[in-house]
This record gives C-alpha cells, structure tokens and sequence, in this order.
C-alpha cells in the first residue's frame, strides 16, 4: 500500500517534468499568464483584420491586383474573428457553469 501512495505522489511530478521538458523544447516561457496569452491572441485577430483592411482598400485602389490575395486575407481574418468569438462563448459558458454551481 506504501508502494501505491508513492506512485500517486510521484505522477504529478513525473508529469509535470515532461510538460516543463516539452515547453522547454517548443520555446514556451512559464512567466507567460492566461491573460498575457489571450490578449495577445487578441491582438494578433486585430493585426489580421487590419491587414485585410488595409489589402482590400488597396484592391480597390488598384494598388493590389491578386484577388486570390485579398480573398485569402479577408477568410483569415473572418476565421480568427469567429474563433476568439467561440473561445468567448466558452468561457462565458464555464463561468456561467462554475457559478451556478451549488456550494
């Protein structure tokens, strides 16, 4: 019984060493916060729609001639758009779920 009260103890360690190992591997640094993270997610769908902007005013400027171009940058600012709007929706919905939890 010793032996498994170990085990238990040792898991989280073990686990937490090979998620440290792979941050490491990937370049993630640890002093980044969630909100660090989401709002420079933010930032990134904002740059993205401005891109767009700025490529489909030129399009119609006749400064741009690729279509193809302006197309693709309109659907991934669209695509980041609807993703932050879905990440949104869940976090809302977790908090809602969390505070309507009985205490």
């Amino acid at each position: 019984m010793a032996e498994i009260g170990s085990l238990k103890l040792n898991l989280p360690n073990s686990t937490t060493s090979h998620i440290e190992k792979a941050e490491k591997i990937i370049g993630i640094q640890e002093t980044n916060a969630f909100g660090d993270r989401i709002s420079s997610a933010i930032k990134s769908v904002a740059d993205s729609q401005s891109q767009s902007a700025q490529i489909s005013k030129d399009f119609e400027l006749g400064r741009e001639t690729d279509l193809s171009k302006v197309m693709v940058q309109q659907q991934v600012s669209s695509l980041g758009f609807q993703l932050t709007l879905q990440v949104r929706n869940k976090l809302l919905s977790a908090y809602k779920d969390i505070m309507n939890m009985p205490v």
